[in-house]
């Protein structure tokens, strides 16, 4: 099993910065894709950005260009680090971790990001 642990979520006006974390711990494979995902009230879950262990990074279109990924494979961590923060980037946020053939899928418990205007 794998358990994920975020934090870094919070409040903050239209435009600030916001660092997320999230540790992973447990049976994580060194070869892995972990990454973040958003969901605001009524809307699907979508991607904001994954990196993979060998640093392979892949965002989604609404945040390219304002938010950086990057993990270090010692500590099973990965960071998003957001700017230019919108009142749309408001949703939850949770960390995930994909791996094995099959891809096996974890999920952290979210944490809240409020962009206020």
């Amino acid at each position: 099993q794998v358990h994920l642990v975020e934090s870094g979520g919070g409040l903050v006006q239209a435009g600030g910065s916001l660092r997320l974390s999230c540790a992973a711990s447990g049976m994580v494979s060194s070869i892995n894709a972990m990454g973040w995902y958003r969901q605001a009230p009524g809307k699907q879950r979508e991607l904001v950005a994954t990196i993979t262990s060998d640093g392979t990074t892949n965002y989604g279109d609404s945040v390219r260009g304002r938010f950086a990924i990057s993990r270090d494979n010692a500590k099973n961590t990965v960071w998003l680090q957001m700017n230019s923060l919108k009142p749309d980037d408001t949703a939850v946020y949770y960390c995930n971790l994909a791996q094995g053939i099959s891809r096996n899928d974890y999920w952290g418990q979210g944490t809240q990001v409020t962009v206020s205007s």
